[in-house]
């Protein structure tokens, strides 16, 4: 209940400051100077009318909004509503502003991050998280790997992959390397990096020891060539944090998106060399960035051109 008979008491018979009144009442001056203008505009002087307690007060002072029918309040096109916060330094209370100014007779502020939050708890936890476009690009290898046959002597070689995946546009890269030692790390990610035809703010990986070299929840150590390859294309490296699954949920997705679209595919298919399986691997991959999605509009590739690609940073002259 809001302590307006008290506010109006010590402002009208007492004669205290609004700067008093709020520390009296515990709240906030705007408080304070928002029920005396409302009660200046509902005509009231003080002493209030005998009958008029606190409840009813409150109800004249505010009153309920008329309760208008959808169309009229305008219902906002939540879809819109969630690309246009990926973009860079977009916040929902800026939509909502917006929203307001197109629909004079609009929600509140807090029924519309309500009802949003509502319509985004719907989507998958790999498209649910909040990431900036041309922001982040997740890294890390699937748990499976893929056969790779010697021709010469019939031995198979386990074949690594390398997932990559933008933070808000799940636009997806992904390769076969023999190892996952240091080499091979840097090289997938100028690889990535050349796929995408640009280079994101930050990279972040799992905390593998080819680009960690030490885990740290606050200050991992990086490899330093790795910190070199970083420095060189202008990229910021944040690996994620143990024990926080939020951080891995992105590339966690990803990876399982390709071991079920890309390597599930492989099974039954004989590689003979590296480059023949990246082959194979480049075709399924387009296939999968041109799949249409299942609770949202175009595929992976519409949403990178539209939201990662403009705002991605220029490759340098050399990789």
């Amino acid at each position: 209940m809001r302590k307006i008979k008290e506010v109006l008491r010590l402002k009208w018979e007492r004669g205290l400051s609004n700067r008093q009144i709020a520390a009296a009442c515990g709240v906030s001056r705007p408080t304070v100077s928002e029920y005396l203008r409302r009660t200046a505009e509902a005509g009231l002087n003080w002493p209030l009318p005998v009958d008029l307690d606190e409840a009813h007060l409150e109800q004249l002072l505010f009153p309920p909004p008329p309760d208008l029918p959808a169309q009229i309040r305008g219902l906002p096109d939540w879809q819109q509503i969630h690309e246009e916060l990926r973009g860079k330094n977009v916040t929902l209370f800026l939509l909502w502003q917006e929203y307001r100014q197109a629909n004079p007779e609009g929600y509140q502020y807090s029924w519309f991050c309500e009802h949003y939050r509502a319509w985004q708890g719907k989507l998958d936890l790999v498209m649910r998280q909040d990431h900036r476009a041309g922001e982040k690009l997740f890294v890390n290898y699937a748990g499976q790997t893929v056969p790779v046959i010697d021709r010469t002597t019939g031995e198979i070689h386990e074949a690594q992959v390398f997932v990559a995946v933008m933070g808000a546009s799940n636009y997806t890269y992904a390769e076969a390397t023999w190892s996952q030692k240091l080499p091979d790390w840097i090289g997938s990610h100028i690889r990535a990096f050349q796929y995408l035809n640009g280079v994101p703010e930050l990279v972040v990986p799992d905390n593998l020891r080819s680009g960690v070299t030490k885990a740290h929840r606050y200050e991992p150590d990086l490899n330093p060539t790795y910190q070199d390859m970083a420095a060189h294309y202008g990229v910021g490296v944040v690996p994620t944090r143990a024990r926080k699954p939020r951080d891995k949920a992105k590339v966690e997705g990803g990876v399982l998106i390709v071991e079920r679209w890309i390597l599930a595919a492989l099974r039954h298919r004989q590689h003979f060399s590296l480059g023949q399986l990246n082959a194979t691997i480049r075709e399924l991959l387009e296939k999968l960035n041109n799949r249409p999605f299942r609770k949202l509009p175009g595929c992976r590739r519409d949403q990178f051109e539209q939201l990662d690609k403009p705002v991605l940073q220029p490759l340098p002259a050399e990789p």
